[in-house]
């Protein structure tokens, strides 16, 4: 919707560029060029754009902007320098723009805006012009687009909105769920009409829905109705791990006899996209990612391998290329160019062309000093990294690249998308290593590989995972796509996969209002389905690094329990819920002492998963060992 408003205002203010304040010449530039102004105003102001980066300052100007807030109206804050310096660079950027003539997305809707608010005769021209206003998606409108609708409207204009509060999911772009409230109330004579006959989803679906959803508070309400039948019922599994959540997905998808690109795996994070590509691919059912790239083709991720591949084998060019220079470290193009010129001439690598170019004094002293310290970093992270295991030599590479540093000068949500992807490599190579030490081996040299050798298994890994699998826009595959890139979608099976406190609501949207959009996103996933609906959690997950025991999300306990029925992987009914609940209280403790048969007494260690695949870990004299509670025939010691 943005790209609408931003054009229309372009013709505007193109129209009266005078009274706009504005040379007839104004530029409009795009979010790379305002980064470019903005680094070039940090530095002009003598601040660090590693601690102020121009990311974070475009977030800061595009925020004020978008609730139609200009440097003047915001005032310094005591005791917050982050916000006071920001509000200097804010206000240096407005007077860089204004000598240039140059307008950013933001500044185009509140140029208009302040246009007409400033010069009533001209406002009265264009409520005269468009005196019935269609707004569509209305739900989505941040702040300054629902003042600059009133501004236009007027008193008299006929504004036809339409939209649904209940899938306003985009409160990171400023969007406000309250404009439907408000305009219900600001304009006290508009008729409210509410599209309540679904067309879509069957009868349970709805139900399921409208329960969830009717938990929020800030909402117009509604209860979506069809004439369809109730249909299935809703099924939820339970897994003990993520990659029984993934194979328990995957021969679902395996066993669906319709057309694949009717199935969707829905999920609140990107990196929750890795497990389930992993386990479609060795089954060769193709998939497609919807508005994103695949797991190994991610920046982060292919940054991160490039570390790898150049600590394995220094003469890979391609990593060279890729991480010489990534985080900055000031070795420019020309420095390149020169090394790979050397490179060609004497058909060697770029890592033996740097390591000549500095004993042969090739390079500007500078170049040769910023160049030395890379080659150094590099063999100092591979003696630090020798003894490491495969997952362990990710996580030190994490934190002492700088990569870190270097993603948080991104907005603060592109940010954690990229560090909650390196998590998942480093639990991708902790998965990695152990399905290697499970492979059957002739020879105790071969069950005891050594890590180079891991290594080289895994890169090759990662390359093929990065070449294999991703289907066309005209091929049958599955859909993968985050809950927020479903929005508009509608598929004819649906797994909502990741459901556990912290992650779905997830953990940054815990306090009340975020809470509500995470509640409405979760609503969004459920009314994508047609006909079938999956909902899955696991009991525990590889997160940060550590595995984690989760509790299932509150959006499960918010649905009606008649409704759903649980499932086991061999996709037998189990029960309605309350039984499944039921389940989990009969299950043995760490620290609970029991005895076995063979193995005689023990303590408990750990405990997955529940029912006929629930296995627990025990301590005995003989060693640790895993026991599937089906068989074990345990004895509880008191």
């Amino acid at each position: 919707m943005g790209k609408y408003f931003s054009q229309y205002c372009s013709f505007v203010i193109t129209k009266h560029w005078q009274l706009a304040n504005l040379p007839q010449t104004f530029q409009i530039i795009d979010s790379d060029d305002q980064l470019s102004v903005l680094k070039q105003v940090i530095k002009s102001l003598e601040l660090d754009d590693k601690v102020l980066t121009p990311r974070q300052a475009q977030h800061f100007i595009n925020t004020r902007k978008d609730h139609g807030l200009r440097a003047k109206d915001l005032v310094a804050e005591e005791g917050d320098a982050w916000h006071n310096r920001m509000l200097h660079i804010y206000t240096a950027y407005e007077a860089r723009c204004q000598q240039t003539g140059s307008v950013d997305f933001a500044e185009l809707l509140l140029r208009c805006y302040e246009l007409w608010r400033d010069n009533p005769s001209l406002l009265a021209y264009y409520q005269q012009r468009f005196q019935y206003i269609l707004v569509d998606e209305f739900q989505d409108t941040n702040p300054l687009q629902y003042n600059w609708l009133q501004l236009l409207a007027g008193q008299s204009g006929q504004l036809f909105v339409v939209g649904d509060d209940d899938q306003s999911i985009y409160g990171f772009r400023n969007a406000s769920a309250a404009n439907l409230a408000n305009f219900n109330q600001e304009f006290p004579q508009v008729q409210l009409i509410r599209l309540e006959q679904n067309y879509r989803s069957t009868g349970t679906i709805l139900e399921v829905a409208n329960t969830l959803i009717a938990r929020n508070d800030q909402r117009l309400g509604k209860n979506l109705w069809t004439q369809a039948s109730a249909g299935e019922p809703i099924f939820l599994y339970t897994a003990y791990s993520e990659m029984d959540e993934a194979r328990f997905v995957a021969e679902k998808v395996q066993a669906y006899s319709g057309q694949r690109q009717e199935m969707a795996i829905l999920y609140r994070t990107t990196a929750q996209s890795r497990l389930f590509e992993e386990e479609l691919l060795q089954r060769s059912i193709p998939y497609r990612i919807y508005g994103s790239l695949r797991f190994y083709e991610r920046l982060e991720i292919k940054d991160m391998l490039a570390y790898l591949r150049l600590l394995h084998h220094r003469d890979d060019d391609g990593a060279f290329e890729r991480i010489v220079n990534t985080p900055k470290r000031g070795i420019g193009e020309k420095t390149l160019e020169t090394l790979r010129s050397i490179a060609r001439q004497q058909e060697i690598s770029l890592w033996q062309a740097a390591q000549h170019a500095i004993e042969t004094q090739q390079l500007k002293a500078r170049a040769s000093s910023t160049l030395t310290v890379f080659l150094d970093l590099i063999q100092q992270f591979d003696e630090q990294i020798k003894a490491l295991s495969l997952h362990e030599k990710i996580k030190h590479l994490k934190t002492y690249t700088g990569l870190v540093a270097h993603y948080q000068k991104e907005s603060k949500e592109e940010a954690q998308r990229r560090l909650e992807n390196l998590d998942e490599l480093i639990n991708a190579a902790r998965q990695f290593e152990q399905r290697r030490s499970n492979l059957p081996a002739a020879t105790t040299e071969e069950a005891n590989p050594p890590i180079v050798d891991i290594l080289t298994e895994f890169l090759a890994h990662t390359a093929l995972e990065a070449g294999e699998g991703q289907g066309n826009e005209w091929e049958d595959c599955v859909q993968l796509m985050t809950l927020h890139a479903a929005k508009g979608l509608e598929f004819e099976m649906v797994f909502l996969v990741g459901l556990e406190e912290n992650l779905f609501p997830h953990q940054n949207s815990l306090d009340e209002s975020k809470l509500e959009e995470e509640r409405r996103l979760c609503y969004v996933g459920i009314t994508r389905a047609r006909r079938y609906l999956y909902l899955c959690h696991s009991e525990t997950r590889y997160r940060y690094g550590n595995r984690e025991f989760g509790t299932p999300s509150r959006f499960i306990r918010e649905m009606p329990t008649e409704l759903i029925q649980a499932v086991r992987l061999s996709n037998s009914i189990v029960s309605p819920l309350k039984s499944w609940m039921a389940l989990a209280k009969g299950k043995l403790h760490r620290g609970e002492r029991v005895k076995h048969k063979q193995f005689g007494e023990g303590v408990v260690l750990n405990y997955e998963g529940q029912g006929d695949y629930a296995r627990v870990q025990i301590k005995f004299a003989s060693g640790n060992k895993w026991l599937m509670m089906a068989y074990a025939q345990l004895e509880k010691l008191y």
